[in-house]
């Protein structure tokens, strides 16, 4: 992720004093909330009708759950940039090229 975005993202908190209510907990808490607010653009749609009807709802929601998950990250003195490579690292390994290659199944059933 963009550093200088992760600086804007937490200078917006900062210069509100708003660290003082961001405790893990409830930044879990945000995150879930802001991630149905974003599922409620998809509910009883496809895909494609979703995107077209709440485009800009739907940027907004991922975007309020990006930054929440910064906060989070922030709060809980973890890098994003290590937290994606190792979990990519454990998602190499779990979801081989060769097992997983076009197939939408959890990595128990490969």
């Amino acid at each position: 992720m963009n550093e200088e975005i992760i600086r804007k993202v937490l200078s917006f908190r900062q210069k509100r004093n708003w660290e003082q209510f961001h405790n893990p907990k409830d930044l879990a808490i945000s995150i879930s909330i802001e991630s149905s607010e974003l599922l409620e653009n998809f509910q009883w749609k496809s895909s494609e009708e979703a995107f077209s009807l709440n485009k800009d709802n739907i940027a907004d929601e991922l975007a309020d759950v990006l930054i929440y998950s910064i906060y989070m990250a922030e709060s809980l003195n973890l890098s994003i940039e290590e937290l994606i490579q190792n979990k990519l690292k454990k998602n190499e390994l779990k979801y081989p090229v060769e097992k997983a290659y076009g197939t939408k199944d959890k990595y128990t059933n490969l």
